[in-house]
């Protein structure tokens, strides 16, 4: 449960940072008199840690692969470690528990929604004020004390050896066939569900986002919103809070396949289960040994599409008007119910 508790804590956080864009986008937009185009750069260079973080990743390999002097070794791990995502770990990490595994992903997921949903109550009140960056000296304590948590709990042990603790052995030996280690991603790569579940990742991360963060310019610009339209950000993101607690039963009933089509049809507190269903599909059609592996590269490629698809809005309201928000949106939640249906409903054996 502590250790539950601190990624809680570290999801808190990340969803603090989504929150806080939207109500003060606008205000960031006066400041530096920049258009939709380029106050969309934010949610790019958001996502660069990630592009940063693969490279890192690729030139670990890239050293070890030639075994070389140790020194050189020891370096490799420090990149894969600065090349390391907590979001994906902590989902790995969550899915590979036995016990109340959905309940844990639900509430792990709604950790982020609470932190979205409690930013913006702050982050309108900063944006309507002088010095409206103070915001991030809040920020930055939330982040000192995250970090802190994080190494007093886990206190860099591998996964592996905190299941341990808890009374839990990992879930999986690798099969006698198995690549070596360094090389599961050559087997992740071979999963086609893999790939759907990264793309839905990418289009759904995108579109709440893009929600969370031009919402409120949308309401300030089209709806002659006030100062206070900020709120709605943190209306949006307690609504997701709500679903992803709320609507377990709902999951379990329903059925996980079937629900994420009337999810995607009604926004907001519908929205908010999809992710968390997502993660516990992966851990029920991948095979456990690459399930944190696989959750890595579709946790990567969903961070990816919250910098694409906001700046994609950005674009097209540089272009045609915030009010091209609306359709954007509608195109893709389509989209992602057809991705949805293709994707495999139970666990395929690996060749």
């Amino acid at each position: 449960m502590v250790q539950f508790a601190a990624l809680c804590w570290c999801f808190i956080l990340e969803g603090w940072n989504d929150g806080s864009i939207g109500p003060l986008l606008p205000v960031i937009q006066a400041y530096y008199s920049v258009g939709f185009a380029v106050v969309s750069l934010l949610f790019v260079v958001n996502c660069c840690v990630m592009v940063l973080g693969s490279l890192f990743q690729l030139s670990t390999y890239a050293i070890q692969s030639p075994a070389p002097p140790f020194p050189a070794l020891v370096l490799s791990f420090f990149l894969a470690g600065l090349g390391s995502d907590v979001n994906a770990q902590a989902n790995g990490f969550v899915g590979s528990l036995k016990k109340n595994k959905h309940a844990k992903l639900m509430m792990l997921h709604a950790s982020y929604g609470l932190g979205a949903f409690c930013s913006p109550l702050l982050a309108t009140h900063f944006s309507q004020t002088r010095h409206w960056s103070f915001h991030y000296i809040i920020s930055c304590g939330i982040a000192v004390s995250n970090t802190a948590v994080l190494c007093v709990v886990f206190r860099f042990k591998r996964q592996e050896d905190l299941l341990r603790q808890i009374g839990q052995e990992p879930n999986e030996e690798l099969p006698s066939n198995a690549l070596p280690s360094h090389n599961l991603y050559r087997q992740i790569f071979n999963i086609q569900a893999v790939h759907f579940l990264a793309i839905f990742a990418f289009i759904y991360v995108g579109v709440e986002v893009t929600i969370g963060g031009w919402i409120v310019t949308f309401i300030i610009r089209e709806r002659d919103g006030g100062p206070s339209a900020g709120y709605i950000s943190s209306g949006f993101f307690g609504g997701l809070t709500i679903g992803r607690l709320a609507l377990m039963y709902v999951n379990k009933k329903v059925g996980e396949q079937k629900v994420v089509f009337i999810y995607v049809s009604f926004i907001g507190a519908l929205l908010g289960p999809l992710f968390p269903i997502l993660v516990g599909l992966g851990a029920r059609i991948l095979p456990p040994y690459l399930f944190t592996g696989g959750m890595g590269w579709i946790t990567g490629v969903g961070t990816a599409g919250s910098a694409a698809l906001p700046f994609v809005t950005g674009m097209l309201a540089s272009k045609y008007g915030i009010k091209s928000l609306q359709p954007f949106l509608v195109v893709m939640m389509c989209t992602l119910a057809g991705i949805w249906a293709v994707i495999p409903k139970a666990r395929r054996t690996i060749a």
